[in-house]
């Protein structure tokens, strides 16, 4: 496992802090939160992440949706949505961004790190194949 960095966007601060201490603890490099879809787009093209953790609702103009679309089409960095919402309805919409993965809060750790590990394998075969 090379150590991956991840931007995770969510729009609670105590809870993006959460994340980034869990997943420094699981290995990970943390480069940056954001707080909202039009900030997360910044920092995807500034920092280019291998992987960004991304809630659906955010504060702003942008949900982590369409966020999540934007930066799968700008810049081909992966996402998964790490989400409260679980409903058809916003499934449905996710889809839309094809994300690597959709875990739903509050997760358990060893989820998110095995959702991590698959969307950087298929990332990283999905560029080689190219």
């Amino acid at each position: 496992m090379k150590e991956a960095n991840i931007l995770v966007v969510e729009d609670e601060n105590i809870v993006a802090l959460s994340i980034k201490k869990k997943l420094e603890l699981m290995g990970y490099s943390v480069i940056d939160t954001a707080s909202s879809g039009e900030d997360a787009i910044v920092k995807a093209d500034l920092f280019y992440p291998d992987l960004v953790l991304m809630d659906v609702m955010l504060r702003g103009e942008m949900d982590g949706i369409e966020a999540a679309k934007m930066i799968r089409e700008k810049f081909d960095i992966p996402v998964i949505f790490l989400t409260a919402y679980t409903d058809d309805k916003t499934l449905e919409r996710a889809k839309l961004a094809e994300p690597y993965g959709y875990i739903s809060k509050p997760f358990k750790e060893q989820d998110l790190k095995s959702n991590i590990e698959m969307a950087l394998h298929k990332h990283e075969k999905e560029i080689r194949l190219r």
